[in-house]
């Protein structure tokens, strides 16, 4: 006789869980916080406009820390201030990034180390920062997102598909790196979704729906659409899923 596996919201449960989120001023950062935050997680912010994440974290339990990631030794500095607020956070979710969108003919070298050095190098830097925490208590996640770019090419996306190209092998890396100390790493490849970096396509109806319409669902994406697999990846029902990037996109990518 098989033994049926009752799945409890203990598998969901975040009762006494720190979730830092990097760009979560706005978009997908600001939307993975608050998810985080109903689920009852202490939200810490990082951004560099302090009144955006100020407003982000609103009443929510948690704290705002306000400073440029790409400057030198910055995720040192993170460190130090999240420490010396008594925090240490259980979830890393790595948010922050930037899309030029300059053709391959025109970027310059300065935006090409800036983007490449936000949207690679700093989750990384920030993650290697507060592992050793996670060590001692045999637990942790880390969630990067990457992007449909992080396999195809997209118009005048270079220096950012790169970059997002590189996102999923360092997801991979950080799983083999750190995955048997009980810390798990996993990367969301979200699709179109409406956020500040979209909106000029989203304005433009025409763009808006042949975008659906290369999906397998027929329909962009809902910033609620990412709560279910940011909930999975970060709580204890994916403990055994690591070094995966998990696309959500309507199945853009699969047609």
């Amino acid at each position: 006789m098989k033994t049926l596996v009752r799945l409890t919201s203990d598998l969901f449960s975040f009762d006494g869980k720190t979730a830092l989120v990097t760009g979560g001023g706005s978009g997908i950062g600001r939307f993975m916080a608050n998810a985080l935050a109903d689920e009852g997680a202490i939200i810490l912010l990082v951004g560099r406009d302090e009144s955006k994440i100020r407003e982000a974290l609103g009443e929510q339990d948690g704290h705002i820390f306000s400073l440029d990631l790409t400057e030198d030794g910055a995720s040192n500095r993170l460190f130090e201030m999240v420490n010396d607020c008594g925090f240490q956070p259980d979830i890393i979710i790595n948010a922050a990034g930037i899309n030029p969108r300059l053709h391959a003919d025109v970027i310059d070298e300065e935006m090409w180390t800036y983007t490449v050095h936000l949207n690679l190098n700093v989750p990384f830097l920030v993650a290697q920062r507060f592992v050793p925490n996670m060590k001692v208590q045999s637990w942790g996640r880390v969630i990067n997102i990457a992007s449909m770019q992080s396999s195809r090419a997209f118009p005048n996306g270079i220096s950012y598909g790169a970059a997002k190209g590189g996102i999923t092998q360092l997801t991979r890396a950080m799983a083999e790196a750190w995955s048997s100390d009980g810390i798990t790493a996993n990367a969301i490849a979200p699709g179109f979704f409406p956020t500040e970096l979209t909106a000029p396509l989203f304005a433009d109806p025409e763009t808006a729906a042949n975008l659906a319409s290369r999906t397998a669902i027929g329909r962009n994406g809902d910033l609620e659409d990412l709560r279910g697999p940011l909930l999975f990846l970060a709580s204890d029902a994916s403990a055994y899923v690591t070094g995966q990037t998990l696309n959500v996109d309507g199945g853009m990518t699969a047609k």
